[in-house]
């Protein structure tokens, strides 16, 4: 299954630069490690704008959870950066295409 995940992601005011960007680095190398694995299709950074937009191919429903809870933003504790997490399942437009042959007839 496809998912679109995107994520907007905030420095908290008593969180150092260091410390943010040291824990969003390591977010990345674990990215970049599931992009070698086939487990993440694309992964791109809004210009100008801290948000992420990734396209994971996972099995379930149940593999996205447990990817999202293997992050390394999860997994140290700072999950309230990433203040919003919008998940889309990604349907292939060609299935969508066969069932208008359906709803099109009247």
């Amino acid at each position: 299954m496809l998912f679109m995940l995107k994520t907007y992601i905030a420095k908290p005011a008593n969180v150092s630069n260091k410390e943010f960007y040291g824990v969003w680095r390591q977010e990345s190398e674990a990215a970049m490690s599931g992009v070698k694995a086939g487990l993440i299709k694309g992964i791109w950074k809004v210009a100008g704008k801290p948000v992420i937009i990734v396209i994971l191919d996972l099995p379930s429903v149940d593999d996205l959870d447990h990817a999202i809870a293997q992050l390394p933003i999860w997994k140290l504790g700072y999950s309230h950066i990433a203040t919003e997490l919008e998940i889309t399942p990604l349907r292939p437009y060609e299935n969508w295409a066969e069932d208008l042959k359906e709803l099109s007839k009247g």
